[in-house]
């Protein structure tokens, strides 16, 4: 008999995750968790996480449902009901991690706040994402991913500077405040694991939005300038984030530095411009950046974006094609072949959607099931006998 190899062992395998989660941040928190091998417990009231049905009304399995809730167990409780807060609180505290991103004092109100459930069970790891932070006049406003983007100073820097600011294309802050929630957790795991005693991990969305700008804000301290939004390109750097078009399309490029400017115009076949005085220097290259582009667009022009993006790497220059998410394929351009997991759920055809972006002995990424509403209360509850 051959003695299972600890280090091929999911990471969290035998932990129990509770979470009381809606729209993201802490759904796609308990996800990642799953991911590493904890069993997901995702508590809903009998309405369902709305995010079930966000611009959605085939089915009780939406595209932001499907994102965030592969291989949960889904129970159903009823927490303005005494039995339901009875219930919920016994779940609580046979869980190793609870996550919940309700409004602040929601939980507290229900008796499911983190110094009561901590008190029960002192080994809990409570993770909690709030829009504006718990306590303060900001603590009570709904806490949504555009809200963070416009309070943080974000949307100010996305955009064309002669456009209105613009969002970021997709729920970023959410994204990023469920990693940090994560990050937090396994910290906090990794602390119980030596004192025995688990703790609060308090994340808000307007603290990600704000940190996730460290470069700008170490730029705005240390230049006096205020950061502005000019859509494509670096303000203090060319060619930077660049866009140039190509026969087919068109691909980004940074080749800024003293060392990769002239590879960059060696490899299109155009080594003078390297000597040219509009271009020699970065500070000119970003004076004249317009004529800049307009040449380094003409000697791109007659070629596809993928032999353009293989010419600058072979001179090692940064470059990337922009791709549709039609175009992205599992096993090309670096994306990992089996990247993509097949997601399913009753009376529907499979989907395939990202799954952890890490590799990690014993972690296999694995298609996985969304749960009916309330389709394993009954099991979970009986096993809790409450």
């Amino acid at each position: 008999m051959t003695t299972p190899d600890p280090a091929q062992t999911p990471p969290l395998q035998g932990l129990r995750v509770v979470e009381f989660g809606q729209y993201i941040a802490a759904p796609a928190a308990a996800q990642m968790l799953g991911d590493l091998g904890a069993e997901v417990l995702k508590v809903e009231s009998g309405a369902g996480d709305a995010a079930r049905h966000v611009g959605w009304a085939h089915d009780a399995y939406g595209p932001m449902f499907s994102a965030y809730n592969r291989g949960k167990r889904s129970v159903v409780l009823d927490l303005r009901s005494e039995t339901g807060r009875q219930q919920a609180q016994a779940l609580a505290c046979s869980a190793d991690v609870l996550l919940q991103n309700a409004r602040p004092g929601v939980m507290e109100r229900q008796g499911l706040g983190a110094e009561r459930l901590m008190a029960l069970a002192p080994r809990l790891i409570y993770g909690q994402v709030s829009g504006f932070g718990q306590q303060g006049p900001a603590s009570v406003r709904p806490g949504f991913d555009i809200a963070a983007q416009a309070e943080s100073g974000m949307m100010s820097l996305n955009g064309d500077a002669d456009r209105e600011p613009t969002r970021v294309g997709f729920t970023v802050v959410d994204v990023l405040a469920a990693q940090v929630l994560s990050n937090g957790v396994l910290a906090a795991l990794v602390r119980r694991g030596i004192t025995g005693r688990g703790g609060l991990v308090d994340v808000s969305l307007i603290d990600v939005a704000v940190s996730s700008l460290a470069y700008a804000w170490a730029e705005y301290h240390l230049s006096g300038r205020m950061p502005l939004r000019r859509g494509n390109g670096q303000p203090t750097a060319a060619p930077a984030a660049d866009v140039v078009r190509t026969a087919d399309g068109m691909v980004v490029v940074s080749a800024y530095t003293q060392d990769h400017f002239p590879k960059l115009c060696a490899v299109i076949g155009a080594p003078e411009l390297a000597q040219d005085p509009r271009f020699r220097e970065n500070a000119g290259r970003v004076a004249n950046r317009a004529a800049l582009m307009d040449v380094l667009g003409k000697a791109m022009a007659h070629l596809s974006s993928d032999q353009v993006c293989d010419l600058l790497a072979s001179a090692g220059v940064v470059a990337g094609a922009i791709r549709t998410m039609a175009d992205v394929k599992a096993g090309q351009a670096g994306v990992s072949a089996d990247l993509f997991v097949e997601v399913g759920a009753a009376q529907r055809k499979t989907i395939g959607v990202p799954g952890l972006p890490l590799t990690l002995g014993g972690v296999e990424r694995r298609p996985g099931r969304l749960p009916a509403l309330g389709e394993h209360t009954q099991e979970v509850l009986a096993a809790l006998k409450v």
